[in-house]
């Protein structure tokens, strides 16, 4: 559902039944600081351009952890937006320079947790390899004895991670969903990334 607050219209929208999963509410906004049209949801949109928004330039997520996309149809370089307020781009971006500043299309994340979270990361793809488990928040990989800069392939268990291009969690982001894919994530294209050699160097859970 989304609610469309400059003219106080609502309209339906479907979305996938949440079972026991919390209520998921986000507003986003045209102009960077809260400015401009705004627009409430509380389920996914695969292309704001369709409710009259052109860009999302600032975010309010005040309930649920959700994914925003730089392309409609949850295409495109991944954004993770979670409980709090983000005023521009720079905020949600990753602290990445990107050629084009856009946010297109947007999606809860069902499957992220208060509890436990768990996952593996491969050395090579297809799950082969060196096989290291991670159920914690890490900074950098290299740190933890992960010297390679690039992961394989990944399995995740329960929960959900964010998967970071560089250290401290900067860089390009990649969602991880023990629901996509049933966890499984065989090879880099299945994570979204559009580079030959991806890199993955900090990784962290992703909590509601």
């Amino acid at each position: 559902m989304y609610r469309f607050n400059k003219t106080s219209m609502t309209m339906p929208m479907s979305f996938p039944s949440m079972g026991t999963a919390p209520f998921f509410k986000v507003t986003v906004f045209e102009q960077e600081h809260f400015q401009g049209k705004n627009m409430e949801f509380t389920s996914e949109c695969c292309n704001i351009n369709n409710c009259g928004l052109d860009n999302i330039r600032s975010i309010r997520v005040e309930s649920g952890a959700w994914v925003g996309f730089e392309h409609h149809s949850f295409q495109g370089q991944q954004f993770i937006l979670e409980r709090g307020e983000y005023p521009s781009w720079d905020a949600f971006s990753g602290s990445l320079a990107y050629h084009t500043e856009r946010l297109i299309s947007l999606r809860p994340i069902y499957c992220a947790s208060h509890q436990s979270s768990h996952m593996k990361i491969f050395e090579r793809e297809n799950f082969q390899g060196r096989c290291t488990e991670l159920g914690d928040d890490y900074p950098s990989l290299q740190a933890m004895g992960w010297l390679k800069p690039e992961v394989g392939s990944m399995h995740v268990q329960c929960g959900a991670f964010v998967c970071y291009e560089y250290p401290g969690y900067r860089g390009q982001q990649y969602i991880m969903e023990c629901e996509k894919h049933s966890g499984d994530y065989q090879h880099w294209r299945n994570w979204g990334s559009h580079c030959q050699t991806p890199k993955i160097q900090s990784i962290r859970r992703i909590r509601h």
